[in-house]
């Protein structure tokens, strides 16, 4: 996989390509938003890391200018700017995901490979399978061995998104963003109150146990069958 990797930080910057080489990742890096453009449009890349504050072009008008001439390159913005204001102007933009910085680069690279996943389902999928338990996107049908369960509306998109990550540790930052749009205090417990009912309904009865907590982490919903 290559990533194109935009940041004026030379720290930053040396921080992130080591951590995506010693992953397997090909890592260019250009500090100038202006010369990133060029590159970006010249295609090539799997996927974008983009910071927001650049000498020449800044982050968001790089994303904004690839998606006006049609390309679709997953981009990952990194910024300073933490606010939600800020978070949903950098997704609006045409952003894929938003990290704050300062962050652990584990997240980073949980971050990038979920949105390298995304690009990389079929567009026409209408259903998602982990193990035995099924989800119909056209009906909001869940079941697992059979067996159909009642899902509330947050309960059926907390279980989709974790779903869709299958085998991928999410964080609750991830879920705070992508479930709940940041409408709730991040502090309170109720995303270990959904995931503990989730948990009860998906899992409880059945001999494999799918969803589970990774201590220190986030959540991860897997087969343990599965190699």
């Amino acid at each position: 996989m290559r990533i194109l990797l935009i940041e004026d930080d030379l720290s930053v910057a040396d921080y992130i390509s080591k951590g995506l080489r010693e992953n397997h990742y090909e890592v260019d890096h250009v500090a100038d938003g202006s010369e990133a453009l060029e590159r970006a449009v010249g295609g090539g890349f799997d996927a974008l890391v983009v910071d927001r504050m650049l000498p020449g072009v800044d982050g968001l008008s790089i994303i904004q200018r690839l998606r006006e001439s049609g390309d679709k390159t997953p981009a990952l913005i990194l910024s300073a700017l933490g606010a939600v204001d800020d978070r949903v102007n950098g997704l609006r933009a045409g952003g894929d995901d938003y990290l704050v910085k300062p962050f652990a680069f584990a997240e980073l690279l949980a971050r990038l490979e979920a949105i390298l996943r995304r690009q990389q389902v079929n567009t026409h999928q209408t259903r998602l399978k982990v193990a035995d338990l099924e989800m119909d996107l056209l009906s909001h049908k869940v079941m697992r061995a059979g067996q159909l369960f009642n899902l509330q509306p947050r309960e059926y998109k907390l279980l989709e998104f974790l779903m869709k990550h299958a085998g991928q540790v999410v964080t609750r930052t991830m879920l705070l963003e992508n479930v709940w749009d940041y409408h709730f205090d991040p502090q309170t417990n109720v995303i270990d109150v959904h995931i503990s009912r989730l948990r009860q309904k998906i899992d409880r009865g059945f001999d494999k146990v799918l969803l589970s907590t990774v201590r220190g982490a986030g959540y991860l919903l897997q087969d343990p069958d599965a190699s």
